[in-house]
């Protein structure tokens, strides 16, 4: 077993030794979809939801990516028993149009790539609240699409990480989308508020799991655009993601938010790791 684990077309290894061909068309052009997920007990949270949505990003790009659910599903599983014991394991696994001479069309007669890596992980605790800043998305227009194209999120990772913050919050004019690596909602008199999933946002697993336990709680869900003045005056202000699940908002670009609806925010959190706990139970 090795503490982290790599893999890439079948080789596996540990994942500081593991490379990757200079044809591989995520190198050039970002060419290829990417999903994640956390692992308690060696076992995958959400995955047939994040296999669900795998195959919907290979169909939107067009990469004939051939390998049935199963196999996959056996692979991811491999890599994860290949891992040395540790109480929570990060899964990242990507597919890309596969290797070939660098040219923009796509090229014929060759096989998508698919690379995995397992590493350990340490979930942030969700009593420790974020702190955001705010930036204008600058994004294309397909986020509904788990790509690997990702500068614009880096950048504006890097922007939060130099003011001493957790996450950006991206908006369009008024309008705010998501965060650059998770979604955001809001709670406001009760209601738990989150953008529609249109081409301006990635449909979250984690953020379908909230609006579901939402309402399972009693605590109604509207999915419609929501504005930066919502967002700065809502009760509570809401982070999700694969990696840390549902995190509370404390400040925006400086200003306090939220702290106004504690124990509807505190019923979801535990809900989810309820939720999570359950489903990786040996």
């Amino acid at each position: 077993m090795w503490e982290s684990v790599g893999y890439y077309n079948g080789v596996m290894g540990p994942l500081e030794e593991m490379q990757v061909p200079m044809g591989d068309r995520a190198l050039y052009f970002g060419d290829g979809i990417y999903e994640a997920t956390c692992v308690a007990n060696r076992i995958p949270f959400a995955l047939e939801e994040h296999l669900d949505r795998m195959y919907n990003s290979l169909r939107l790009l067009e990469i004939p990516f051939r390998m049935e659910r199963e196999r996959v599903r056996a692979e991811l599983q491999r890599v994860i028993d290949a891992a040395a014991d540790s109480p929570i394991h990060f899964l990242y696994w990507q597919i890309t149009r596969g290797n070939s001479p660098r040219n923009h069309v796509f090229p014929q007669g060759v096989e998508p790539s698919l690379m995995i890596f397992v590493k350990p992980h340490a979930m942030k605790p969700m009593d420790i609240p974020y702190k955001l800043i705010s930036l204008e998305d600058n994004r294309f227009n397909l986020c509904n699409i788990k790509t690997l194209n990702l500068i614009p999120s880096v950048l504006a990772n890097q922007r939060a990480a130099e003011r001493g913050c957790d996450e950006a919050v991206l908006h369009r004019g008024s309008r705010v989308t998501e965060c650059a690596h998770s979604n955001i909602s809001i709670l406001k008199d009760g209601v738990l508020r989150t953008a529609p999933t249109d081409e301006l946002i990635l449909p979250g697993i984690t953020r379908k799991h909230l609006l579901a336990l939402a309402k399972e709680h009693g605590i109604p869900v509207l999915e419609e655009p929501f504005s930066m003045v919502e967002l700065m005056n809502a009760d509570e202000v809401i982070v999700t993601s694969s990696s840390a699940l549902c995190m509370k908002v404390e400040s925006i670009d400086g200003i306090p938010v939220g702290g106004k609806d504690p124990q509807r925010l505190k019923l979801l959190q535990d809900a989810y790791l309820a939720k999570f706990q359950r489903e990786t139970a040996k």
